[in-house]
């Protein structure tokens, strides 16, 4: 078995398995934790808890105006590379193909430059995230290791990637064999370590985000605080 055929076979199934096992058994742990009665009346006029949750996650995505001076950058640079990550995995051709390959579904894909502005400004603002997590003296104390193995994590898809798009997407697909098997191997096994550390490690805030801010804005609301 060929080093390709690894990362396209058992270990491409195994880190599906342990994510989505992995994801589900967080989330339904969370989910199903005991919660403290609240025996307090809500306030007159309180919204219901799922306008309030829903409030509450509108509201986080912009710093408030007291800390937008300091934190603007900072959220611009955040939903930046958030975005580029999704739109590098959903809209580039062969990752449509690769999914496709694995699910049976597709969608159109993005034109190649829109791609490759993606990932080169995606790989820009993810430096400028690490950049101010070791310089800002506040962020780099409250890191931890999570913090920076979470980032190497989501960065080494973008390298290992660029190394084999070097093509036009329609001549990858159109070939029936791979040029460049161990580039394209260590891009897989890079993504794969992604799966398999996105249960574990702060990769799942990708889910847990709306939990999180919904229970702090129905906690909110119920007691009145805007």
């Amino acid at each position: 078995m060929t080093l390709l055929e690894f990362a396209r076979g058992p270990a491409l199934y195994a880190s599906l398995a342990v994510f989505v096992a992995g994801t589900l058994w967080r989330l339904v742990g969370i989910l199903m934790r005991p919660r403290l009665p609240d025996l307090s009346p809500a306030r007159e006029g309180a919204p219901s808890r799922l306008a309030g949750a829903l409030h509450a996650n509108l509201r986080a995505m912009w710093p408030r105006p007291e800390f937008l001076h300091g934190a603007r950058f900072i959220a611009v640079n955040g939903y930046v590379f958030h975005v580029g990550l999704a739109v590098v995995f959903f809209g580039y051709a062969p990752h449509i193909a690769f999914v496709e390959r694995l699910t049976g579904l597709s969608w159109p894909a993005l034109p190649d430059p829109v791609m490759y502005l993606s990932a080169s400004i995606t790989i820009v603002a993810l430096l400028m995230a690490l950049a101010m997590r070791i310089n800002d003296p506040v962020r780099r104390r409250i890191s931890i290791a999570d913090d920076y193995i979470t980032w190497t994590i989501t960065f080494l898809p973008f390298i290992t990637g660029m190394a084999v798009a070097g093509e036009p997407s329609e001549a990858i697909l159109a070939r029936h064999r791979v040029l460049y098997d161990v580039p394209l191997a260590v891009h897989l096994l890079t993504l794969e370590l992604l799966l398999l550390w996105f249960p574990f490690g702060k990769l799942m805030h990708a889910v847990l985000f709306a939990f999180s801010r919904g229970a702090t804005g129905v906690r909110f609301s119920h007691r009145g605080v805007q």
